[in-house]
């Protein structure tokens, strides 16, 4: 029998599932993708089917079994992780209840103000740490009870996405610490918390979260049937990852015992953490951001998370792409993503103001608001193309610092992930903005490497996470970039009035909504198939 040397991460996103295989040094071997799509409505609707998610899933491993010789007998482990938030309904047989709200979900909109507002919300979000927002679970289940009570009755377990994953795969119905915590516990405990569940208005609904199982410490064999469906052997242990959010910066160096370390993915979003104890966790008035579990005893990630990232930039490059394309000469917006570092470089540093905020879910870091758009401000007629490019990637970067202030302050070293990143000009920019040095990961593959890390210690492979990183994660982190001085001084003095504007901006927004909702909206419950076109994937 051949040696059981590999580990495989098993990452589902939203727009892209991918099985990528390691080998115990944590040296990346193969890896297979297969493409995800998801519906949008009119009425501000993501969903997704699970069963498809599933077959995709399934796909994806089948198709690294195709790649790598012998993988099923090589394979030690197994381990999943998955986009985060959203809600994943089955019934008692196991079954899927309806499409999956995802995270891009705004339905539970109105249901979140009005939780907001309410008396119980203080001390939910002091226990989760977590700021309440349409991405997820809880919000979901609350607008779910209160006008679609049929689904929750249906139901018989709310899962998230790596949880419906690890049900078909082993045929445990399971949820781990991260999503747990944020959604409906406490990050000090580790375990659902009363007082969340009822400032949610969810006690009744209660019997529906599933056990928390850690997969660093606890595995379940893979099943006789997804065995068949994914290739691999049944028994192979299957480790239950945290949320892909903490995988990513677990694997890129959020956490190596550096004091002041913090690490951002900038990809279809943007993802600000730092890795702290929970003592050291910084609860802002606002009540905005997530506090995250990380898979090291005593140890969680203080997260603000802004909804779009590189997907301002992919907007961007849309619009040239088609202007280009009207004048007889067709162009895709990837083929110009090369030159965004030369729009850069002809473009003058803090020129314009940009708020990232295109997604049409609005913003959710480091304020919430499902009505926040994107927007130029400084606009006058010597400006060009090159100075809106410099202007979106500036906004990124006033982003990210917009978002490591509501955490408590800027960190002393910036670890960086998501194909964005490959951007020289991007990583000055974010380098300036948050005024600390940067380092690039040059691990492919970050997010199934922190879940296939998981898989590692579990199966006794490292003692402990510590032991894993130090192997895993530290070797890989690149030579720091220091900031420019001079871009620092620019983005410290127009960053006040970044965070001015977009505190005056709500009225404008609520006004904007109003009239979207009135003008010839499509018909309700018209959809469209989408993917996320994240630059993350045309670099």
């Amino acid at each position: 029998m051949a040696e059981r040397d590999l580990l495989i991460g098993l990452d589902a996103g939203t727009s892209v599932v991918k099985a990528v295989a390691f080998d115990l040094e944590g040296s990346q071997v193969a890896d297979a993708s297969v493409l995800n799509h998801y519906r949008s409505g009119a009425d501000g609707a993501a969903v997704q089917s699970l069963d498809q998610t599933w077959a995709d899933a399934s796909a994806a491993l089948r198709r690294l079994g195709e790649t790598v010789p012998d993988l099923a007998r090589r394979c030690a482990a197994l381990a999943v992780t998955a986009q985060g938030d959203g809600t994943w309904l089955v019934d008692a047989d196991n079954r899927p209840v309806d499409d999956a709200w995802l995270w891009l979900d705004a339905r539970a909109a109105p249901t979140v103000r009005r939780l907001a507002s309410g008396a119980e919300d203080r001390a939910r979000f002091e226990a989760t740490g977590t700021g309440l927002n349409t991405c997820q679970q809880g919000a979901q289940m609350a607008h779910m009870d209160a006008n679609h009570p049929a689904l929750l009755d249906r139901a018989e377990v709310a899962l998230h996405c790596k949880d419906w994953l690890y049900l078909n795969l082993t045929g445990v119905r399971a949820t781990d610490p991260s999503e747990a915590s944020f959604t409906f516990g406490n990050f000090r405990s580790r375990a659902y918390d009363d007082t969340v569940i009822a400032a949610l208005g969810l006690g009744h609904r209660r019997h529906l979260l599933p056990e928390i199982l850690d997969g660093t410490e606890v595995t379940h064999p893979l099943t006789e049937e997804a065995a068949r469906e994914t290739g691999l052997l049944p028994g192979t242990p299957v480790s239950l990852g945290y949320v892909d959010m903490m995988m990513t910066a677990l694997g890129a160096g959020v956490h190596t015992g550096d004091a002041g370390a913090a690490c951002s993915t900038i990809g279809s979003t943007g993802v600000h953490m730092r890795a702290v104890t929970a003592e050291e966790v910084h609860l802002n008035a606002e009540g905005t951001g997530y506090v995250i579990c990380a898979p090291v005893p005593g140890l969680v990630t203080q997260v603000q998370t802004n909804m779009a990232a590189a997907l301002n930039i992919d907007w961007a490059l849309r619009v040239a792409a088609d202007l280009m394309s009207e004048t007889g000469h067709p162009h895709d917006y990837a083929d110009l993503v090369g030159r965004i570092d030369g729009w850069m470089a002809r473009a003058q540093p803090g020129a314009l103001i940009y708020h990232p905020y295109i997604s049409e879910a609005g913003e959710r870091g480091p304020f919430v608001n499902a009505e926040a758009r994107a927007g130029f401000i400084g606009l006058s007629a010597h400006h060009r193309f090159a100075d809106m490019m410099r202007g979106v990637v500036e906004g990124l970067g006033l982003a990210a610092r917009d978002c490591y202030s509501a955490m408590g302050g800027m960190p002393r070293e910036l670890r960086l992930t998501g194909g964005a990143a490959r951007s020289a000009a991007l990583r000055g920019v974010l380098a300036a903005a948050t005024e600390a040095p940067v380092r690039v990961s040059a691990r492919e593959e970050a997010g199934a490497a922190g879940a296939a890390m998981m898989a590692a210690v579990a199966i006794g492979a490292y003692p402990d996470m510590d032991a894993c990183i130090a192997r895993w994660v530290t070797p890989l982190l690149g030579a720091p970039e220091a900031p420019d001085p001079e871009l620092v001084e620019t983005y410290r003095g127009i960053f006040p009035a970044y965070v001015a504007a977009r505190e005056t901006l709500p009225p404008v927004w609520d006004r904007l909504a109003e009239a979207r909702a009135g003008a010839n909206a499509p018909a309700r419950g018209e959809a469209t198939d989408m993917t996320l076109d994240a630059t993350a994937r045309a670099t």
